[in-house]
């Protein structure tokens, strides 16, 4: 039998599984904000955020955050990398109402952005 899948994530499915929460702070806000990840097949990685929150305010799609990456395993390390805002999409019924799906793309570290 022949292999036909073809993995259409944006990022690789180890990176995604090595990430449980992740951090950030905006021009704007005073405030750090931190999100467990959410790793759905059919938008990928992304955070869910509250619909009335001051944050979505501050993002858009496209936008290049930093932000800090909390590892599944407690004794790694975190990582601040350079992540893009893919989609931020409303969530009107469901599992997830009265949120807004917040999807994630890393680009990298932000060592190696600014090479």
């Amino acid at each position: 039998m022949q292999d036909d899948f073809v993995e259409r994530r944006s990022e690789p499915r180890d990176i995604v599984d090595k990430f449980y929460s992740v951090e950030f702070s905006l021009k704007g806000i005073d405030f750090v904000y931190q999100f467990k990840i959410w790793n759905m097949s059919s938008k990928g990685m992304c955070v869910l955020i509250k619909e009335d929150s001051v944050v979505l305010q501050h993002l858009k799609e496209g936008d290049i955050v930093d932000m800090k990456y909390y590892s599944s395993d407690s004794l790694s390390p975190t990582e601040h990398l350079q992540t893009e805002i893919r989609h931020i999409t409303k969530d009107d019924e469901g599992r997830f109402k009265g949120h807004f799906l917040v999807g994630l793309c890393i680009l990298g570290n932000k060592e190696s952005s600014l090479s």
